[in-house]
């Protein structure tokens, strides 16, 4: 068995060849081979070892293994001079979430392997994939590219532990401003995680069910960090961006939506319900959006997507690159808070904004958006069905194809996911991922979701025979969505960042919504010209604020004859 010794380089030793052996102050000389093996070394932030001054790494000779540190300014000159991209080696579908073991001193100070591993350490698999998720370094920003084109870049396990420590690095590092996460190819952003993989994994009864909550609770704690985030994170949606694609994306306080956009939460399509933290950001969104959303998996493109505010921008991908090279210049003062460097970086990103394209209509608006609040806002499943059923012109088309829609969808994700919109407005953000992993590992033992991968995915006869079969088939009285929200017997996720809230910290860079205008509207006497100005010049000139205000104003005010002045009308459905 070989040695391991722990050895600090001198910091003003040129040739590297004496250090510590062991703490001790004694000087001990390497070989020249070694020497040469040690200047050989590439060292990048994945060995920077938190909450120290140096970076580590590994050489052997003569069967010892030499534990290598450096100070951290020679890190920073290695990093500012190297120009080559940084590769993760990642893709398979391996979805176990096991942990790293690690390192522990014993009693003469050698290190150890432990025999349980900490809580915050999330290290890749020997059978992990070597090349799906790219990270590359552009002067201050860190950016992470989804690498499985050909399968719209879903997410598995083996990208979730490679991102996960990439991100806490880079918390640490000075050198990283902002993050960008995005996809490769010009189709998908991420459309899904590899359900394909976990259904298969449930068949295999207990075990394989565990395997896969193990990765709904590995890729809530990669979402919750997102979500709480400590330096600028952009998300680029272009193309599809659907389940775990939506959770990688839609906590970020800037989500940039293009023309290829497709956004989606598909879950009750497949038996399953809408997860990835949607449990808090569905029902935040105005009015009966999250609902309806949640229960019709309804698609929506670049323009609908930035209207609604599921993004926060609109930017033509033929601008993308250009607006990476230049968010890659942006220069943060060391004092600047994190508000203040996203506000640097939301006006940066104006720049490059020319205009919503003509092909991609605002759909969500209007009267089509009255039908939706009017439908989805009631108080159950049974009277959402009713109020669809007599939906008069001109939204009854759009009602009969909703209706048919929920229709299809499995019974009990309908019913589970409408009782998540009721009461996800009332979860932080922590308890929020901790009921969905509940409720995910409950999904896992029955046999709708199991059912719905298989007839999309791998039998594509688009024909799941669900169970119970309809919605008719529901009582009121039976409450089959009840246990899926039972706490009981489900041990909880420890989470990688110990932060909480109970509204986004700093999501204010999209369209101003409904709950803005009418704050504004109730306290002062204005006309609708002067509400538009006010939030026109409040967001330096945005795109779409105008139509957005326009049409908020539209559905929810009257003006008075006698002053030409708004008044909020509070509707009730």
């Amino acid at each position: 068995m070989q040695s391991r010794k722990i050895c600090s380089i001198m910091a003003k030793t040129e040739r590297f060849s004496s250090v510590r052996l062991n703490g001790s102050m004694k000087l001990a000389p390497l070989s020249n081979a070694a020497v040469d093996q040690i200047k050989a070394i590439n060292i990048d932030e994945r060995q920077f070892s938190s909450g120290r001054n140096y970076l580590s790494t590994k050489i052997t000779e003569d069967n010892s293994t030499y534990i290598i540190r450096k100070a951290k300014p020679t890190h920073q000159i290695i990093e500012e001079q190297s120009s080559m991209p940084l590769k993760a080696k990642i893709n398979n579908a391996g979805l176990r979430s096991r942990t790293h073991t690690p390192t522990r001193r014993n009693e003469s100070n050698e290190l150890s392997e432990g025999p349980a591993m900490s809580q915050g350490i999330v290290k890749e698999l020997p059978d992990d994939s070597k090349e799906d998720v790219i990270f590359d370094t552009i002067f201050g920003l860190r950016t992470i590219e989804l690498n499985r084109p050909e399968k719209y870049n879903s997410l598995d396990g083996s990208m979730i532990r490679k991102i996960i420590p990439r991100l806490q690095e880079w918390t640490k590092s000075d050198m990283a401003n902002l993050i960008i996460i995005k996809g490769a190819g010009s189709q998908a952003f991420c459309a899904g995680g590899d359900v394909a993989t976990i259904a298969k994994q449930n068949l295999l009864g207990e075990e394989g069910q565990r395997i896969s909550s193990d990765f709904f609770a590995l890729e809530y704690k990669l979402d919750h960090l997102i979500a709480t985030y400590t330096k600028p994170f952009i998300a680029l949606m272009d193309g599809y961006t659907m389940g775990g694609g939506v959770g990688l994306s839609i906590h970020a306080p800037i989500r940039i939506a293009t023309e290829r956009t497709t956004f989606a939460m598909p879950e009750t399509s497949i038996g399953f319900f809408p997860d990835v933290g949607a449990s808090f950001f569905l029902p935040r969104l105005c009015g009966a959006l999250g609902t309806y959303l949640a229960l019709t998996s309804s698609r929506l493109d670049g323009v609908n997507a930035f209207f609604t505010g599921v993004a926060t921008h609109f930017i033509h991908s033929s601008s993308l690159y250009s607006m990476e090279k230049r968010l890659a210049e942006l220069r943060f003062r060391d004092y600047d808070s994190l508000e203040e460097r996203l506000d640097l970086i939301n006006s940066t990103i104006e720049e490059f904004v020319t205009g919503l394209p003509h092909e991609q209509p605002i759909t969500i608006y209007g009267e089509r958006r009255k039908a939706i609040d009017r439908c989805f806002s009631k108080p159950t499943v049974n009277d959402i069905i009713a109020a669809l059923k007599v939906e008069m012109s001109p939204n009854e088309q759009w009602a009969k194809d909703t209706l048919d829609a929920i229709q299809k969808r499995s019974p009990t994700s309908v019913y589970v996911a409408f009782r998540q919109m009721q009461i996800g407005k009332k979860w932080s953000i922590l308890e929020a991922f901790q009921r969905e992993h509940q409720m995910a590992t409950r999904f896992m033992r029955k046999s709708d979701f199991n059912e719905g991968v298989q007839a999309t995915l791998i039998r594509k006869d688009g024909k799941p025979k669900w169970d119970p079969a309809s919605l008719e088939e529901i009582k009121p009285k039976s409450r089959i969505e009840e246990p899926y929200f039972d706490t009981r017997g489900i041990e909880p996720i420890s989470f990688l960042a110990n932060k909480d809230f109970k509204e986004y910290p700093n999501h204010k860079y999209g369209l101003p919504s409904e709950e803005q205008v009418e704050t504004l509207v109730s306290s002062k006497y204005m006309n609708p010209s002067n509400v538009i100005e006010h939030f026109i010049k409040l967001t330096r000139g945005k795109q779409g604020v105008k139509e957005k205000v326009q049409d908020i104003l539209d559905r929810n005010t009257v003006t008075l004859a006698k002053n030409g002045s708004l008044l909020w009308n509070e509707v009730t459905y």
